[in-house]
């Protein structure tokens, strides 16, 4: 049983928001890519289903949380266009106090491809995401019991980091596609900091190959690291032992997009309240298969009551918290 967070019941969630332009690709990226051509790239995809949908790592992993019944808090910054999405988030309980307004900015913009195999290519137009430094925090008069730094903005990550590491609050480092932005001191830096590191296998690979650093090299310096293997599930490492964490097969596969973030929510409502980490990794992996039968990242919904079962039917009567 691992130790239990102190200092509040709340998660601080330093990450962004974005509007999210979701286009899919009836066939498979592979089959019109030439291994040999990628030198001189120059590719065309007609994408008839295309859809825009509410996103950003905080504002997923806060409206997941919700739903498990914690308290999540986005800490991010937007743009001019952000009113509608501000009161969506109102009217779903997410707390919205610690989203700043970036004058003459756009909101960040994610426009994601999907293919058939649920391959994905994305572009991402930072916006108001580059100055999401100027949120500290200290700024949270609420008692935090941990906290997660999501994508965001280069410097905001960074110092949200430190500050964190500051203020003695242990968080998770999930470096996700803003991995690119960092060197091998960087993300040496940001690891030491951490309590917990959460990626996926491929970003696994790229964290590996910029510092060096073996599963037992980061399981010195950190509680867990989690991989996230998609349809294979995930595995998370300890000091104590590596557990292997199914993937829960889902009713519908329908848009793989935030399904990363669902995972996080359910690893961030599983450390809030003690549990093992057999139990966590497998309350993430529901998490991901629920949100996977939805389209868009926050339009998945459930009742405690069917979140148990659906628990139960796929792992049996551990428990799941209270």
């Amino acid at each position: 049983m691992r130790q239990e967070l102190g200092g509040g019941k709340a998660a601080l969630i330093c990450g962004s928001v974005a509007y999210d332009t979701i286009l899919r690709f009836p066939d498979r990226f592979k089959e019109h890519i030439l291994p040999d051509r990628i030198h001189i790239l120059n590719v065309s995809f007609l994408v008839p289903d295309m859809r825009r949908e509410f996103g950003g790592c905080a504002a997923n992993i806060a409206f997941s949380l919700r739903l498990l019944g914690d308290a999540g808090l986005p800490m991010a910054t937007a743009g001019h266009d952000f009113a509608p999405y501000r009161e969506r988030l109102r009217s779903l309980g997410v707390p919205v106090e610690h989203i700043k307004d970036v004058e003459g900015a756009f909101t960040a913009q994610a426009f994601i491809m999907t293919d058939l195999d649920n391959n994905q290519i994305t572009a991402f137009h930072p916006g108001a995401m580059q100055y999401a430094h100027v949120n500290k925090v200290s700024d949270v008069a609420q008692r935090i019991a941990l906290g997660i730094v999501a994508p965001d903005g280069r410097q905001a990550m960074i110092e949200h980091a430190a500050q964190f590491a500051a203020a003695g609050i242990p968080f998770i480092f999930d470096p996700g596609q803003g991995m690119p932005m960092f060197g091998a001191d960087e993300l040496k830096a940001f690891i030491a900091q951490a309590r917990w590191v959460a990626v996926n296998d491929y970003e696994w690979g790229l964290l590996q190959q910029k510092t060096g650093f073996t599963v037992s090299d980061i399981t010195a310096q950190v509680d867990a690291l989690i991989v996230t293997l998609g349809p294979e599930g995930s595995v998370i490492h300890t000091q104590g032992g590596t557990w292997a964490i199914p993937c829960v097969k889902p009713g519908a596969i329908v848009d793989p997009t935030g399904c990363g973030d669902a995972y996080r929510a359910g690893l961030i409502h599983g450390l809030l309240r003690g549990l093992d980490w057999q139990t966590t990794g497998r309350i993430a992996s529901l998490m991901g298969a629920i949100k996977i039968e939805s389209r868009g990242p926050q339009n998945h919904a459930f009742t405690r009551a069917e979140f148990d079962r659906r628990f139960r039917d796929n792992f049996g009567q551990l428990t799941v918290g209270t």
